[in-house]
């Protein structure tokens, strides 16, 4: 390292581990990694320090880091609830807004909130509550009823309001009469089928910033870092967008997707217009975000894994894995008994192949585009909805369970287009490639103060697995 004021230091605060990369600024390259277990549930000082001693010993003595900077998914990152006032529309919106953030949706409601509507929110006891509405100048009475039911609940959270500016004044009375804090935003949808979710998310983040990290205690670790400038997620998604676009002077991969398989969910971004590439096709619904994440909170390896097999089938999961249906189930228990389990044997390890595979490609299938026949008086048309990502060319798997994979493309190809399914509009032939340090949330962060060491960190962080992948077989 060429001098000690050139390095920094970026911090994971994770569930099960807080994680330290150690980055030469000047080279744009990762110099040592050090991790230890989570502790935020108690004293997050005992983890870090247990980290950066481990980080100590791969580099031989810290240097004086010019900076430390950290994100957060510990304690199951930021829980977030949506509110709007039509599903397809104002919710949806808000939606994509509280997942792009880096929050991690636990409930959504629309239209007028009743007495078990309210219960239920409180019950689910979230960190932050976005609420939405009605165009600005359209309808106002639905967001105004559910800012005073919310107002007047045991709801303890903070709330931001990102619905019809015309009834703002009325909902920050609602809540100053209530005692209970407000943030307002730009309405995520000013307009009909018009998107306007960063005032949102960059309000979300400040929530997280001033009241999350306080939450989890993370703040009682202050002295040893600078900041945390925001949830992991929404770490990995600047650093995703960061390797897409590049900076002034370095071109990036162009448009691109991250997959993510962990023990809990599965998440997928693409950083994509997702504009129609067939000729004559029509979009139709919202228009999609050009960085946009979903969860998947029914497919983690983990605390999800039967689920996972029940999606697919028992039978199939099986039939890949070239073990019987039995065995499956043997290892699902095991899973249930341990969420911690690594497999061991050959057969659990193909079990394991086979679920991660079939993960990725439900995930896949549901956050990409479909595109269907509509027939209209002049004749047929071909309909979009949501992204077309059929012309991405680079694919990046991250998170232990594709960086430890025996076969990391074969089971990231699974998430490809796939012939048999036409109507999907997934990546055809991209080239894959491994997030093999688990670089992109240290570059996400380091994009904040240093674009062109974070690009380059992120470049360098990924590897590729070998020439354009084309998904073929069955689906």
């Amino acid at each position: 390292m060429s001098r000690r004021s050139d390095a920094a230091l970026l911090i994971d605060f994770g569930s099960t581990y807080t994680k330290l990369r150690a980055v030469d600024l000047a080279a744009g390259a990762v110099v040592a990694a050090g991790q230890g277990p989570s502790t935020v549930t108690t004293d997050v000082t005992i983890g870090l320090e247990a980290a950066l001693a481990d980080l100590d010993r791969h580099m031989g003595g810290l240097p004086e880091f010019r900076y430390r900077l950290a994100s957060s998914s510990a304690a199951g990152g930021l829980r977030m609830v949506t509110v709007g006032l039509v599903t397809e529309l104002t919710a949806e919106a808000a939606r994509r807004a509280a997942l792009g953030a880096g929050a991690r949706l636990v409930g959504s409601f629309s239209y007028r909130l009743t007495d078990g509507d309210v219960a239920a929110v409180v019950d689910l006891s979230p960190d932050v509550l976005l609420l939405s509405g009605g165009t600005d100048g359209g309808n106002s009475e639905v967001i105004l009823h559910n800012a005073r039911r919310l107002a007047e609940s045991s709801l303890a959270c903070p709330v931001i309001a990102a619905g019809n500016r015309n009834a703002a004044d009325q909902i920050s009375a609602v809540f100053s009469r209530a005692g209970k804090p407000l943030i307002t935003a730009g309405n995520v949808m000013p307009a009909f089928q018009e998107l306007d979710i960063e005032p949102a998310r960059e309000a979300i983040r400040r929530v997280f910033i001033d009241r999350i990290v306080h939450a989890k205690g993370i703040d009682r670790a202050a002295k040893m870092f600078d900041a945390v400038l925001m949830p992991t997620p929404a770490a990995v998604m600047t650093g995703a967008q960061l390797l897409a676009e590049g900076v002034a002077g370095r071109p990036g991969l162009g448009p691109l997707v991250v997959l993510d398989i962990g023990g809990a969910t599965t998440d997928v971004h693409s950083i994509a217009s997702g504009d129609p590439t067939g000729q004559g096709v029509v979009q139709h619904g919202l228009p999609e975000p050009f960085a946009k994440r979903t969860v998947e909170g029914d497919l983690g390896m983990r605390h999800n894994a039967r689920t996972i097999v029940d999606t697919e089938g028992v039978d199939r999961i099986a039939a890949a894995a070239g073990v019987s249906s039995g065995a499956v189930e043997r290892w699902l228990s095991r899973i249930e008994d341990d969420v911690k389990i690594l497999p061991r044997r050959a057969g659990d390890r193909a079990i394991d192949h086979a679920m991660a595979c079939a993960a990725l490609r439900i995930a896949m299938r549901r956050h990409a585009g479909t595109i269907r026949i509509a027939h209209t008086a002049a004749g047929p048309v071909a309909v979009q909805e949501g992204k077309d990502l059929t012309a991405v060319k680079a694919v990046i798997g991250t998170g232990g369970a594709l960086v430890h994979a025996a076969a990391p493309a074969e089971v990231m190809a699974a998430a490809l287009g796939d012939p048999s399914d036409a109507t999907s509009l997934r990546p055809i032939a991209p080239v894959l490639y491994i997030d093999e340090r688990y670089m992109l949330y240290a570059a996400g962060l380091l994009a904040e103060v240093e674009p062109a060491a974070a690009l380059a960190v992120a470049m360098n962080g990924i590897r590729s697995t070998g020439g354009a992948h084309e998904r073929s077989g069955t689906g």
